[in-house]
């Protein structure tokens, strides 16, 4: 991982850690190698991160595990306050089995927090990486996802978007969605015929200039 990439994770993980409460049990899907809950400290309670990439250690209070995240995972129900998806999300195909699985994991009034790149940062990493300015794990990977979508992946699981806003001149995306109990159990219990396998996650590219907004427009 270069410089670039690096701060733009750093950047990522300063968006999404206003939406962790102290004390909170997190889950990072898609963590690289922890930085993020790293970077909390002692402020959160017990937390889980899990990538493939990631090396399986133990940094208390966090744990990270070597491994794809395969619903149905081996966690219990309500098992964290806060599942987090920083540029993760685009890398799934089967959507819809994460969020219900997200769903399951949460608490009460629990929340997911997701960064999405917009759909014209490809090319700029295509560009940062021929510079070496920064490595673009992955990139083949995003499946071409439109950021727009994201509410609606989550709308349909048990979620309702709690707040949005552009970042990183408008090249970024945070979502943050609440749990609510409005669910459709059939529906959620047939998704769990199907598993996900998110591949190593890309940092989403984006220039350093603070972009802001609230749900709509930035």
């Amino acid at each position: 991982m270069r410089w670039l990439d690096r701060l733009l994770q750093r950047w990522r993980g300063k968006v999404a850690r206003p939406w962790v409460a102290p004390g909170a049990k997190v889950l990072d899907i898609g963590c690289h190698q922890g930085e993020f809950l790293k970077s909390l400290g002692g402020r959160i309670g017990p937390s889980v991160g899990m990538d493939p990439v990631a090396a399986a250690e133990e940094c208390p209070p966090c744990r990270l595990l070597s491994e794809s995240f395969r619903p149905p995972t081996p966690f219990g129900d309500a098992s964290f306050d806060v599942v987090v998806l920083t540029a993760t999300l685009e890398h799934i195909r089967d959507k819809s089995t994460l969020a219900w699985e997200c769903w399951r994991l949460l608490c009460p009034g629990g929340r997911v927090v997701v960064t999405v790149p917009s759909l014209r940062v490809d090319g700029i990493v295509k560009l940062l990486r021929r510079l070496r300015l920064a490595d673009g794990m992955s990139l083949e990977e995003h499946h071409g996802f439109d950021p727009r979508l994201t509410p609606s992946v989550f709308h349909s699981h048990g979620f309702v978007l709690e707040y949005s806003r552009r970042f990183q001149l408008g090249l970024n995306h945070l979502f943050v969605f609440r749990k609510t109990d409005a669910v459709d159990d059939a529906a959620r219990e047939g998704c769990y015929e199907k598993s996900i396998d998110p591949s190593p996650k890309v940092l989403a590219a984006g220039l350093p200039y603070p972009g802001c907004g609230r749900v709509g427009r930035a």
